[in-house]
């Protein structure tokens, strides 16, 4: 099976392992949102990208989900002692992928060819990671009381998304083009999943890069199935501001909420048995809803939440299209 996972975050990054856990013989190729992108103390910092590298190589911090294993700071802070910036703290180890992409950014490499090599130095060889787009894209927020607009990691790491937030942008997008292979895989592919990853910052930058909902809907239009898991359970996110970022910009925060924003082209979503309450709305959406526990608590747990997904496509690849609600 030909499956493209949209993946951003820890929560994607997990789920992109666990489906390759779970279906090892399947042609999988991840589309990494970008749009998180960063450049700090002269480095070209791709951290959505940098969280599946690792995840898939095997060699994240499982504590956190992202990061090198083992990593330490001594580098961050040395730089604090010498009056530098170090609210983004960037490992020691982490630190050699950030020199290293710029490096090769600096002698004229496109960023996928540059994850190219990345994976494959980390010892990916059965799944290909794709960066959404070459071109410099960045996601952009605007803070409610001041109307300031600031990067995504300014707002999420340096205020610990304490601000609220009225508008989310993506500065570029429209000018962009995916990435080498990103229409090519949609072309081709028998499932698309959204991984349980921020509709706003993460799953949502992908869908905007020119040709990608275009491809999601193509291939949905041949047959394909899209699939998705809810980042939200119970009300609340494991990691990251996905439901405070729906409050504020106006949806609701919970699983059905998300569903919602997908409505036009999703076939089957993953919620957990604390959501249970919310099928009969997100069946209303024209959307099947298969309960399993979405907590990915270990790396069982994810090839586990992979296999419920996959099991629920496999019922449902033979069923007819159905016509769905605008959005």
């Amino acid at each position: 099976m030909k499956i493209v996972a949209l993946a951003g975050g820890v929560g994607g990054s997990r789920f992109a392992r666990g489906l390759h856990a779970s279906a090892p013989d399947a042609e999988l190729t991840v589309l990494v949102n970008t749009g998180d992108d960063v450049t700090l103390h002269g480095l070209r910092i791709s951290p959505d990208v940098d969280t599946v590298l690792y995840a898939l190589a095997g060699v994240v911090d499982e504590a956190r989900g992202w990061g090198p294993r083992g990593d330490t700071f001594r580098c961050m802070d040395a730089l604090e002692r010498l009056g530098g910036e170090g609210w983004f703290r960037l490992g020691d180890l982490d630190l050699a992928t950030h020199l290293r992409r710029t490096e090769l950014l600096a002698a004229g490499w496109p960023p996928s060819r540059v994850t190219a090599d990345l994976a494959g130095r980390l010892g990916i060889r059965e799944v290909r990671v794709l960066p959404m787009t070459d071109s410099a894209v960045e996601t952009w927020v605007q803070l409610r009381d001041s109307r300031e607009w600031v990067h995504f990691q300014e707002y999420f790491v340096h205020r610990r998304t304490e601000v609220a937030i009225s508008e989310v942008k993506v500065r570029g997008i429209e000018q962009c083009v995916a990435a080498p292979g990103v229409l090519e895989a949609l072309s081709t592919a028998e499932l698309i999943v959204l991984c349980p990853s921020n509709p706003f910052v993460s799953i949502g930058p992908i869908l905007q890069v020119p040709g990608v909902l275009d491809g999601v809907r193509a291939a949905r239009a041949r047959g394909a199935i899209v699939a998705g898991v809810s980042p939200i359970i119970g009300g609340s996110t494991v990691k990251g501001p996905a439901a405070r970022m729906l409050v504020e910009l106006g949806h609701q925060p919970t699983a059905a909420g998300v569903a919602a924003i997908y409505r036009e082209f999703l076939d089957i979503y993953l919620i957990d048995p604390l959501d249970r309450a919310l099928v009969p709305d997100i069946e209303a959406l024209g959307i099947r809803p298969v309960v399993a526990d979405a907590l990915m608590r270990h790396r069982r747990g994810e090839a586990r939440l992979a296999r419920v997904l996959l099991r629920a496509v496999s019922a449902s690849h033979r069923m007819p299209v159905r016509d769905r609600p605008s959005r």
